[in-house]
């Protein structure tokens, strides 16, 4: 606001000023003139009221609630005003509670002096910005104009005129208080009130209980409170109120309430209070003690209240949970919580040897400590359910541990012995500083506290006991269920096999399966190599590891397939036993096993039929000579095998699918990114478990200028229709850079071929940069697709925002650019959101954890950083992409 219009404003304002005929009529229209003057939403005129206070003569506020709580408040002598202040911490502390209140950030307080004089203040606030330099200016005319004003009215004996009747303000200000609608009335409110009204210099309020004398709150200049308070306590005796001179200061000394809760003294500055004044600042006194009195209360129900819910969530706990630990942790959290400590412990044990059950805070040798408190509950201590040390130090109970509490820093103690019946099964323990008390109802608490804690001790004794006799019971079991639970764990995993699509990890179960399940020490499964005159071992399982240089090379021999044919394994399906004979005749690693057979080991081998055709065949060996293979067990690896056999042909065609849509998705890649001087770029494309072929793409080309041009993007679909798009993408990014070679122009171009070209719901998404290699200018457009990341030197990742609509989707599009500096030692990485899509149990990979790895592994190659964002994507969803991906990285080397 500039200062015309505020000068305008009290220009109107002062011809209103003319016509008042006393001084509380023309303060609040200054006040109103001077707040419209300068933008202010409060304005407040104090005005000396001859006995050194500096009450609000003239309020004016956007908010009628809070003028009308302004009109009539005091500040105390030592809270005067002689000079301009705009600082939050340079106010009285009236002031500044009033400015942090409404949230006030612009703040002026203006004197206005005459001969050294003050003769009124003027304070201005708004919550917005600080007040100009021209507001500054109004804001000293307005001051001044009140001073003007207190001289015109000022009668003859020079006090100003309207001086507040105190005793009516006393009466009003007490029955408030004894009306109690507000709990929270502190002792310093009720001293600053009294103040207030009385005009005094200075409010001392005491309180007196078995016989100590406190200072319990204080306003104005008061030096040793807790010495005046003594001093006031002795001159009243047994009287209701006293006044009387301490020097030229006059006192007026008066009790608090009946019984007295204590006593209330004020100084003043002139004569004093009258008798009459007296009667009434005693009736205000027993209003007061009254509201302390109901404050006191609402403050020990609060704490009884949340005492007791801490105790409830302690029980709670104990019942809800299993865990002793658990519950037990949870107790010392809350005791120190309830008594303000940090260290507090939960000791359990039998006799004098202690464990630390839960602790918090604690160091050095505390579990001395503890044991010297047990035996204190085993002997003379015994009776008390809680007892309190007040000096650790030199309690002669703890005499022959004082080492230890020295060293732990123990200062004072309260423990609490848990009790199960008779039997004392441990203690709690809080540490508190040196002459800490504990108030009935924390010692009540503590009480009722340690008698659940015994409990959930001796439940979970119980409940460990249970469980041991359910170990017992479910080991007696096991032999009888042995069976069922083989039978049904060997039908979930071979259905499992048809389910599969990965052949290694299909092989490698049939294996795996088939020792664990039959309880075997080997297996090895072999597929046909070539032209099938070999099977040759692809899964070896031996399930002890120190047998593996023993067997690991015979069942890594190649099985001669002419051999099993020829037994008519394929036709029949059946399982064949070995004997040594039968062994040596197979040939291949099957005649090795003959001297374990001789030696009165077992050894099966099961034929994998699939279309009448035998594709593997898995060979079981067992070892142990008190065992052999029985029926059963043979007809359990038959009933495998068949699940084996559709489980590894389906994977024999998958693998074929997924190789063929893959060599199809990368004849549409490049075959080599391009050799540029200073610039190294690295590509990764990685296909997903899917068998079609999926839509990523991405191209580089040297621009006519000397640029590098790449393009990455993703085609909507799969399968052939995707693999035409690719075609057609790459089609348009080969052919139309050399016309439009840049970003904007080239995606608006592209969008009205592929618009014209894919047919209606589906799009493309591209990123499209260059980047020139001599100044480091890297160009960026986007048409729907994941933002490239520019990785500067220091580590820093920038993710560069280019947005667009994807192609395809709507004609006459328009595209934005946006514009880096890649200077040498940075690059820029182009991905799919393959890469940002990866999952592990629905959580994304995301930007987050890309940004981390990229700052980390900024130094590597172009190659090695591009392969790394891949594998780091893979790595979090458990090795297994949900979506293809393509990764794009160009650096810059040199300048």
């Amino acid at each position: 606001m500039s200062a015309t219009p505020g000068l305008e404003t009290l220009a109107a304002a002062g011809r209103k000023l003319a016509k008042a005929e006393s001084l509380d009529e023309a303060l609040p229209e200054l006040a109103r003139a001077a707040a419209e003057a300068t933008g202010a939403t409060l304005a407040v005129v104090r005005v000396p009221d001859g006995h050194g206070g500096l009450p609000a003569r003239g309020v004016w506020s956007d908010s009628s609630a809070l003028s009308a709580e302004l009109e009539g408040s005091r500040l105390l002598p030592d809270e005067l005003v002689t000079e301009e202040l705009s600082e939050a911490d340079e106010l009285p502390a009236a002031v500044k509670r009033l400015a942090e209140r409404i949230r006030a950030l612009g703040i002026l307080v203006v004197p206005s002096l005459a001969d050294e004089e003050l003769l009124a203040t003027l304070e201005l606030m708004r919550p917005r910005e600080p007040f100009t330099g021209a507001e500054r200016a109004v804001a000293q005319i307005a001051a001044q104009q009140a001073g003007l004003l207190v001289r015109a009215f000022r009668p003859a004996n020079g006090a100003a005129d309207g001086a507040a009747t105190v005793p009516s303000a006393l009466e009003l200000a007490g029955r408030a208080l004894a009306a109690g609608a507000d709990e929270s009335t502190s002792a310093e409110r009720i001293a600053r009130l009294a103040a207030e009204l009385t005009q005094a210099q200075s409010c001392l309020i005491w309180r007196t209980e078995d016989g100590e004398v406190e200072a319990i709150a204080a306003v104005g200049a008061i030096d040793d409170a807790d010495k005046r308070a003594w001093d006031a306590e002795r001159d009243l005796g047994g009287r209701t109120y006293f006044a009387r001179r301490d020097g030229d200061e006059p006192l007026a000394l008066v009790r608090l309430g009946e019984p007295p809760l204590g006593g209330l003294r004020l100084s003043f500055a002139g004569e004093g209070l009258t008798d009459e004044e007296l009667e009434r600042l005693c009736a205000f006194g027993s209003r007061a003690a009254h509201a302390l009195r109901a404050t006191e209360r609402t403050n020990r129900l609060a704490q009884e209240l949340d005492r007791s819910r801490a105790l409830l969530a302690v029980v709670g706990q104990a019942i809800a949970e299993l865990s002793l630990s658990h519950t037990l942790d949870t107790a010392v959290d809350r005791v120190a919580e309830l008594l303000d400590t940090q260290r507090a412990a939960v000791y359990l044990g039998s006799g004098r040897e202690l464990d630390t059950a839960a602790s918090r805070g604690l160091a050095g040798p505390h579990v001395r400590v503890a044991e010297a408190l047990i035996s204190l509950a085993l002997g003379r201590l015994r009776p008390r359910s809680v007892f309190e040390i007040l000096d650790a130090g030199t309690d002669p109970g703890l005499a022959g541990v004082s080492d230890a509490v020295a060293e732990a820093g123990v200062e004072a103690i309260v423990s609490v012995p848990l009790r199960a019946g008779s039997e004392l099964i441990g203690i709690l323990v809080a540490y508190l500083p040196r002459g800490r008390r504990l108030q009935a109802n924390e010692s009540a608490l503590l009480a009722a506290l340690a008698g659940q804690l015994a409990v959930a001790v001796q439940n979970a004794g119980l409940h460990e006991e249970t469980m041991l006799l359910a170990r017992a019971r479910e080991q007696a079991l096991q032999s009888e269920r042995h069976a069922a639970r083989r039978l049904e764990a060997f039908y979930e995993i071979s259905r499992s096999f048809s389910q599969s699509l990965k052949l290694e990890d299909t092989i490698d179960a049939v294996t795996r399966t088939a020792v664990d399940l039959l309880d075997l020490d080997a297996a090895v499964l072999r597929l046909p190599e070539g032209r099938g005159e070999d099977l040759v071992a692809r899964s070896v399982y031996i399930a002890d590891p120190r047998l593996q240089d023993a067997l690991g090379p015979i069942l890594s021999r190649p099985q001669p397939n002419a051999r099993l044919r020829a037994l008519g394994l394929g036709r029949a399906r059946n399982a064949l036993v070995l004997d040594p004979v039968t062994a040596e005749h197979l040939g291949g690693g099957h005649e090795l096993l003959a001297p374990f057979l001789r030696r009165g080991s077992s050894a099966v081998v099961v034929p994998i039929v699939a279309s009448g055709e035998v594709i593997a065949a898995l060979t079981l060996v067992l070892l142990d000579p008190a065992r052999n293979v029985e029926a059963e067990t043979v007809e359990t690896v038959r009933s495998l095998a068949a699940q084996a056999a559709l489980a590894i042909d389906n994977a024999r065609l998958y693998q074929q699918q997924a190789g063929f849509a893959d060599a199809m998705q990368r004849s549409l890649l490049p075959a080599a990114p391009p050799v540029l001087p200073g610039i190294e770029v690295g590509s990764v494309y990685e296909s997903s478990a899917r068998l079609e072929v999926g839509g990523d793409i991405f191209d580089f080309t040297t621009l006519p200028d000397g640029r590098l041009a790449v393009v990455v993007g993703d085609v909507t679909g799969k399968g052939i229709d995707a693999a035409a798009d690719m075609a057609m993408s790459k089609f348009v990014f080969r052919s139309l850079t050399r016309e439009h070679p840049e970003p904007a122009d080239f995606l608006q171009a592209a969008n009205e071929v592929v618009a014209g070209e894919v047919q209606e719901g589906k799009f493309v998404t591209m990123l499209y940069v260059t980047l020139d290699l001599s100044t480091g200018e890297l160009v960026c457009g986007s048409a729907g697709h994941p933002n490239p990341r520019v990785i500067r030197s220091d580590g820093s990742v920038v993710e560069l925002s280019a947005s667009g609509l994807a192609l395809g989707i709507e004609p006459d599009q328009e595209y934005a650019e946006a514009r880096e500096t890649l200077l040498p030692g940075s690059a820029v990485v182009l991905l799919t959101d393959g890469v940002l899509e990866a999952r592990l149990d629905g959580e994304l990979y995301g930007e987050r954890r890309l940004a981390r790895l990229l700052a980390e592994r900024r130094d590597e190659p172009a190659a090695d950083l591009a392969r790394a964002v891949v594998e780091g994507a893979r790595a979090f969803a458990g090795g297994d992409l949900g979506d293809d991906s393509a990764v794009v990285v160009v650096k810059r080397t040199t300048s």
